[in-house]
């Protein structure tokens, strides 16, 4: 009698165990914030902090962009595959790996924004402190983002934590270069040269400091936050597939043509708009003339980016995803070449700025929201693989990082062979027309090739549908051996 009252309640009492609250949602969401607000402040920021305020050479500048975020590509399957392979605690398998990287990495990350009192190990400094930056924030991000599995067994509640999680890391874009952007504009470094140069200098410098502490104490506070406010389940007893190798994970992946096409696509369209990101502040001091503006041109454009994800997931949801790229990433391309033909005009200046930010919301928000489709797609064709959708979105990242940091690497290069000018008052005509390239030609030419190979995606609406239906009836019938095994569980 007892054995058969609990197998009659127990759907009920698990549906409640996994009912998350509000609280318990905003508690998750606020964990993306982290990696949202220092990945701003670092793209739109640092090549600028490495020439004028550090004071590198170009050539150092680009080593050191090009290989922190290569090494952050690699660290990101290669802690997923620790992270797959750590034991339960107390506390979970995720939670322990966010804690204790949390104190290192806001440590790590202040140091970045800090020039130390020699010459010589400069470049040393900061490489190693950008790469143990990387290394510890994925130990942060690659855990935070496979806890969506684990904090509820219901689809349902999970597609909620993620529209809040969503919401939250769009205001961290805003909050990371609002916080670092108006902190610093503050204290712009001088023209070289001039009577307070050293004391303006210090200025600048310690408004960075300052920047980076109150980005690190949010940091320590949304971690803080996610581990008293979020608890991990353990995962359902039903059967995986092998865990993978790294190698074994890029055949897997690559295997499945509309991964790899998007892959391709995102690596492309990416690309151009990290080199608009990356040089977009060099480009409104020195060629725009705005170096007492720039900090609010680039709000515009995360302002700008935040209030149009609305309207994009209206589009993608009335006109498809396909439709929806092309779209956002075509419309910024006349005003790319308005601002490069078009002489320095701030009100310009700050419509192209607000027209870039839609299509950035469109570049990263679109080929985020058909990666699951593409998951869907390998999973109808390959039934028997389970377990494995970590590795398409642990080498997603891989990749676009990788191209991430090819592209800030070339492009301070090609500052350094162009004649760039440390903390000059101009730049020789070459710098003005290779930025010109970094945020105009360039950028436009890779949305081009990236939307070229997006002709080929052969994921288009109704294949999409279909394969939700396929899934959905497999889903339905693993509920049902989950509930079955879950019972027995609980019986014995």
């Amino acid at each position: 009698m007892i054995k058969t009252n609990l197998l009659f309640f127990f759907p009920l009492l698990q549906h409640n165990r996994n009912k998350l609250s509000i609280c318990n949602k905003l508690c998750y969401a606020v964990g993306g914030a982290p990696y949202q607000i220092t990945g701003c402040a670092l793209g739109f920021f640092l090549q600028i902090y490495l020439l004028d305020v550090a004071q590198l050479d170009p050539f150092y500048a680009s080593i050191i962009l090009f290989v922190g975020r290569a090494w952050d590509a690699v660290t990101d399957p290669t802690v997923g595959f620790l992270v797959s392979r750590s034991p339960w605690t107390r506390f979970g398998r995720m939670l322990p790996w966010i804690v204790l990287s949390t104190p290192l990495a806001v440590l790590a990350y202040f140091l970045i924004w800090y020039v130390p009192p020699f010459e010589n190990g400069k470049v040393v400094w900061y490489l190693f402190f950008y790469c143990l930056f990387q290394t510890l924030q994925t130990c942060f991000h690659v855990p935070y983002s496979a806890l969506t599995m684990f904090i509820s067994s219901e689809q349902k509640e999970r597609d909620s934590a993620t529209a809040y999680r969503m919401t939250v890391e769009v205001l961290g874009t805003v909050l990371g270069t609002a916080i670092q952007g108006q902190i610093v504009g503050m204290a712009n470094a001088p023209c070289l040269p001039g009577p307070n140069d050293v004391l303006a200098n210090v200025s600048n410098r310690i408004a960075y400091m300052i920047s980076s502490g109150v980005i690190c104490l949010i940091y320590v506070i949304c971690a803080v936050v996610l581990f008293f406010g979020v608890r991990e389940q353990k995962e359902s007893c039903r059967p995986k597939s092998e865990p993978m190798s790294f190698f074994q994970g890029i055949r897997l992946v690559m295997g499945h043509g509309p991964y790899a096409k998007l892959v391709m696509v995102f690596l492309f369209t990416s690309m151009g708009f990290l080199l608009l990101e990356g040089n977009f502040a060099l480009f409104c001091s020195y060629t725009l003339g705005f170096r007492n503006d720039f900090q609010n041109i680039l709000l515009v454009i995360m302002l700008s980016a935040t209030l149009t994800i609305p309207f994009w997931q209206w589009f993608l949801s009335r006109f498809g995803k396909k439709t929806a790229v092309y779209v956002g990433s075509l419309s910024v391309v006349p005003f790319l070449i308005l601002v490069a033909l078009v002489k320095s005009n701030l009100a310009i200046t700050y419509i192209v700025s607000f027209a870039a930010g839609v299509s950035v919301a469109a570049a990263f928000l679109l080929p985020w929201s058909m990666l699951p489709d593409v998951v869907d797609d390998f999973q109808v064709h390959n039934p028997d693989s389970t377990g494995h959708e970590a590795l398409f979105y642990s080498f997603y990242v891989f990749f676009t990082k990788f191209a991430s940091g090819v592209s800030l690497g070339i492009s301070t290069l090609s500052l350094d062979f162009a004649g760039y000018v440390t903390r000059g008052c101009s730049q020789p005509a070459e710098v003005d027309l290779t930025l010109k390239i970094l945020v105009s030609a360039a950028p436009i030419g890779l949305i081009l090739i990236g939307l070229c190979i997006l002709y080929t995606y052969p994921i288009d609406e109704e294949k999409r549908q279909g394969n939700r239906k396929l899934l959905q009836e497999q889903r339905d019938n693993e509920s049902d051996s989950d509930t079955e095994c879950a019972e027995l569980s609980n019986v014995a």
